[in-house]
């Protein structure tokens, strides 16, 4: 369920960031700091974003960040990071980011039901721009619930 991966402790709001790399770190290192992942999964997210482009970046001013399972994951995780400034990730479509979802899946399968309620969250336009604009996480966590 999203409930169980969003939590108050994987969640940052407002974050400064100079650039995408800083963002996606800002992302992950909540994931290391709960030993979801090890350090090396932010190289392979960026790595996967220098070698094929900002196609995490799904939406007007969302990334979903991701690597594989192979890359560091040890338990699946999510963290969730609202940016005070959005930044560019080089995505002429979606940028700039703003909100930025961080997903850590141990295998193919155990992440889809997350995902899936992550999904209906992300087509509710009103819903994104209240976590975006939230300043309490608490506001976040009561979306959240609507979708799990």
């Amino acid at each position: 369920m999203l409930t169980d991966l969003l939590t108050a402790d994987v969640i940052r709001l407002h974050v400064g960031c100079d650039n995408w790399r800083e963002a996606v770190k800002s992302g992950t290192d909540l994931l290391v700091d709960k030993n979801c992942v090890e350090p090396r999964y932010q190289q392979a997210i960026v790595g996967n974003h220098e070698t094929l482009g900002p196609y995490m970046v799904i939406a007007p001013g969302i990334m979903l960040a991701h690597a594989r399972p192979e890359d560091g994951v040890k338990k699946l995780a999510m963290s969730l990071v609202t940016l005070k400034e959005p930044v560019a990730f080089g995505n002429k479509t979606n940028d700039p980011v703003k909100l930025l979802i961080t997903l850590a899946a141990p295998n193919r399968n155990s992440h889809l039901t997350a995902l899936s309620q992550l999904m209906e969250l992300l087509m509710n336009a009103e819903d994104i721009r209240s976590i975006m604009d939230a300043t309490k996480k608490e506001a976040v966590l009561a979306i959240i619930r609507r979708y799990s």
